[in-house]
């Protein structure tokens, strides 16, 4: 059986069992933030069960994909979500999570159709995008939580799916030195615009090489990009695995613990 549909099953079931939206509502406080001119961005946070004084947490941005997308600040906790509620994570690693979720027609990251078969990185992504309106309330956001003493500003991370992915990837190139970790999974990008990524960012990709929604090659070529200018990341590739990649992705061994284990 494919590993990516075994693994969405039992997710599926959880979902059933209604555990989903009870531990969600219980853990993930439910935000909004208005920007000046007057555009709202929906978010949920999750922070660390004991915030002792004078210490510091990591913080982590998860960006979800196209169709976690509305105005509900419920859908974007579909994927991903509970891994931070496991208990264990959260006595060893405890940690600030911020969910943004992105309005509907809009996207993290301005790109033409990301899976158009024939065609180069650089023909599927603009070279020199400007950044979306969700994506500049996102950062606002962001800024806010690194104002506030407790967060570690030397361990940002960011990670996101499919349209999340493609964000992940826009945010390393627009904000070379603001992250420790990044994961990008089944995401995309102009290629030529890593060169703008930080060397010292450590950058883990993963995708499906059966993904027929967002094409592998877009990994692949990031990650051919990144290893040209000298950067050594991680390019984790499941066989047989369709767009979904996130499911086996999340399931591997050293998934977060890689994660927190990165610091500028």
């Amino acid at each position: 059986m494919n590993r990516c549909i075994l693994v969405t099953g039992v997710f599926l079931f959880l979902l059933s069992a209604g555990l989903f939206a009870s531990d969600i509502d219980k853990y993930y406080a439910k935000k909004e933030y208005i920007s000046p001119r007057g555009d709202t961005l929906r978010y949920r946070v999750l922070e660390p069960e004991r915030i002792e004084k004078n210490k510091k947490y990591p913080l982590v941005l998860f960006l979800h994909g196209a169709g976690e997308r509305g105005s509900d600040n419920e859908a974007q906790l579909v994927h991903g979500a509970n891994m931070f509620l496991n208990p264990v994570i959260r006595d060893q690693h405890p940690t600030f999570v911020i969910y943004p979720q992105c309005p509907s027609e809009c996207s993290w990251s301005n790109s033409s159709k990301p899976n158009s078969e024939g065609k180069s990185g650089s023909e599927r992504f603009p070279e020199n995008p400007e950044i979306t309106i969700p994506m500049e309330a996102v950062k606002a956001v962001l800024d806010m939580y690194m104002n506030n003493d407790n967060v570690d500003v030397n361990r940002i991370y960011v990670m996101g799916l499919s349209m999340g992915g493609m964000g992940t990837f826009d945010l390393l190139c627009r904000f070379p030195d603001l992250f420790a970790a990044a994961i990008p999974i089944c995401g995309g990008i102009n290629p030529e615009r890593l060169e703008k990524a930080s060397p010292t960012t450590a950058i883990t990709i993963y995708h499906g090489d059966k993904d027929d929604a967002v094409f592998v090659e877009n990994s692949r070529a990031a990650y051919r990009a990144l290893k040209k200018i000298g950067k050594t990341p991680r390019y984790i590739e499941f066989p047989g695995c369709g767009h979904n990649s996130w499911d086996p992705a999340f399931n591997q061994p050293d998934f977060l613990e890689w994660l927190f284990r990165q610091s500028k």
